[in-house]
């Protein structure tokens, strides 16, 4: 590695190591949401709560991903059970979980990395 390579493995600001844990955490909180609902939840609270400690870090981008996620998550899911008087609900239900877990595991995937998601 030469000296102007970015290393991903070491932390860039202070709070970083805090602002990874913290965005784990709440990452796993989403992911036992995905069968459960009631983590969904807590997950997405505790990102928000957390996601002011992680302002200016590297992971600052994971809380957003999270917190964006549970709002259109609703959105989305909200709609679907509208919808679901005809067969269309249906299909915007079983979308809006792939698409929760593809954004949930993506991010999940990257901070493990030692990465932004965001690219």
């Amino acid at each position: 590695m030469t000296k102007f390579e970015p290393n991903f493995n070491m932390p860039r600001f202070p709070n970083d190591e805090e602002s990874k844990k913290h965005a784990t955490i709440a990452y796993i909180f989403m992911l036992l949401g995905l069968f459960t609902g009631v983590f969904w939840l807590v997950g997405a609270i505790w990102a928000m709560v957390k996601r002011e400690d992680a302002r200016d870090t590297f992971y600052e981008d994971h809380y957003r991903n999270i917190i964006s996620t549970f709002w259109w998550g609703i959105v989305m899911t909200l709609l679907g059970v509208f919808l679901a008087f005809f067969f269309i609900g249906y299909l915007v239900l079983l979308f809006t979980w792939i698409w929760s877990v593809y954004r949930i595991v993506a991010g999940t995937a990257r901070i493990l990395s030692n990465q932004p998601y965001t690219r």
